[in-house]
């Protein structure tokens, strides 16, 4: 069975237990590699790069929890903290846009009622893939779950440009993020790895040197790069 919000996402009823759930940001690293992601969240393998450096302090305001600040009739939420049992994830929005609205939602300490807008910051420029919308829509679908409200549209910004671009979080986006969660929970519940395929975007991967494609058909990463220390 299913249920459906009045945007039209449908969604299973059966909720995630907390133990199985997932990091939201995941589904950015699964819907640019499999492969990568499964290295980073079950193989727990990580490695920096200039682009990953770069994002990294790109997000350093933006995750200041501190830095939340009210102006007017816009409350700028840092580093807020969502999850969603139906999806079974949970991670951090870098920041959420509270306006004032009367058709929005209450908050706990504020007067009036507010309509929650995701804002997520990355580095570089707009992709032609889904990834990040994707991510931007999963934030979204944590929070009209948590606070039972609905969010039409929210926004990606991108350092290079400086530009915001609003994402209309429609049907067919929503069901990608169901879908692609329901992937990536099949893949981490048997702990397996995809194989590795080449293509143009490996340059750009932070996991390139560790990656070992010629390995992968033997044994996972993880457990080859354990051996190899405990040889020497």
């Amino acid at each position: 069975m299913t249920a459906t919000n009045k945007l039209g996402s449908s969604y299973g009823l059966a909720d995630y237990p907390e133990e199985d759930w997932l990091a939201l940001a995941g589904i950015q690293h699964y819907t640019f590699c499999k492969r990568q992601w499964a290295l980073i969240h079950i193989e727990q393998l990580w490695e920096d790069n200039v682009q990953t450096t770069s994002g990294s302090l790109d997000h350093k305001r933006a995750d200041d929890y501190k830095q939340s600040e009210s102006r007017g009739d816009i409350l700028r939420m840092h580093s807020l903290r969502v999850f969603s049992r139906r999806l079974g994830v949970t991670g951090i929005c870098d920041v959420v846009e509270f306006r004032r609205d009367p058709q929005g939602v209450e908050l706990q300490g504020r007067k009036g009622t507010w309509a929650p807008y995701p804002v997520e910051y990355k580095h570089g420029h707009s992709k032609i893939g889904d990834e990040d919308r994707l991510q931007l829509c999963a934030e979204a679908m944590c929070l009209e779950e948590m606070l039972s409200c609905d969010i039409p549209q929210a926004a990606l910004f991108y350092k290079e440009t400086k530009r915001r671009e609003t994402v209309d979080l429609d049907v067919g986006l929503r069901n990608c993020v169901i879908e692609t969660y329901g992937q990536m929970h099949d893949l981490y519940s048997r702990q397996s790895t995809p194989n590795a395929r080449r293509t143009k975007s490996c340059n750009a991967c932070s996991l390139k040197n560790l990656c070992l494609p010629e390995l992968e058909k033997k044994r996972s990463v993880k457990r080859y790069i354990e051996q190899a220390l405990a040889e020497a």
